[in-house]
């Protein structure tokens, strides 16, 4: 569903950039079905502490930072315990961004369109920071793909994209996981074999 809308975008102009881990089996599918080049967009939450589901911000490569100031100030997070989360997601960030990618570069996304695909949406956090950090590598087009997230949160990328697809926007959302039959987690093995299936079958990675 979630393709049939992009559809227009199918072809080689366009770049799916999914955020692991779970949204990598639904860009995969969606590259796949618009017949455009696969890669991943690493992006790390930064969890409150003794809260980690709660997002206070994310991070993603070449130094992207959101910060959502409301949660910080709402659960009283110190500059020392942001600063101690932040470290160890950046840690992560890169240990899954070599782990993911190996020796292969960044797909170049100069001039084109390129669409960030989660298999979901919550807070948003994660996402904005992907944003944060597309945008340094000038693609021509920004669109946010999902197939689900909560109504009305399409209004926090209003001016930041070029356009937020989502198939379904329920009044009542509790989770991304509620909306999925099968809501396992995405390993990391399962993600590299991803890349490398897309690589493979359009050969153009």
């Amino acid at each position: 569903m979630l393709a049939e809308q992009l559809k227009n975008l199918a072809g080689p102009g366009t770049v799916v950039l999914a955020l692991p881990r779970g949204g990598v089996p639904v860009g995969f599918e969606l590259a796949i079905a618009l017949d455009a080049q696969f890669d991943v967009l690493p992006v790390r939450k930064l969890g409150v502490p003794g809260q980690p589901e709660l997002a206070m911000g994310a991070i993603a490569p070449g130094g992207a930072l959101f910060v959502d100031n409301d949660t910080v100030s709402m659960t009283r997070v110190t500059q020392a315990q942001f600063d101690a989360v932040l470290a160890d997601e950046q840690a992560e960030l890169a240990r899954r961004e070599k782990s993911y990618r190996g020796d292969h570069a960044p797909i170049d996304v100069t001039g084109r369109t390129a669409i960030l695909v989660d298999d979901g949406i919550a807070t948003g956090s994660t996402m904005q920071a992907a944003v944060i950090a597309l945008r340094e590598r000038r693609p021509a087009r920004m669109i946010v793909a999902v197939p689900v997230a909560p109504s009305g949160v399409e209004t926090s990328f209003e001016g930041i994209v070029d356009d937020f697809v989502c198939v379904a926007q329920p009044m009542l959302f509790i989770s991304v996981g509620q909306h999925y039959e099968n809501f396992d987690q995405t390993t990391d093995k399962e993600v590299r074999d991803l890349i490398e299936r897309a690589r493979t079958r359009l050969g153009k990675a």
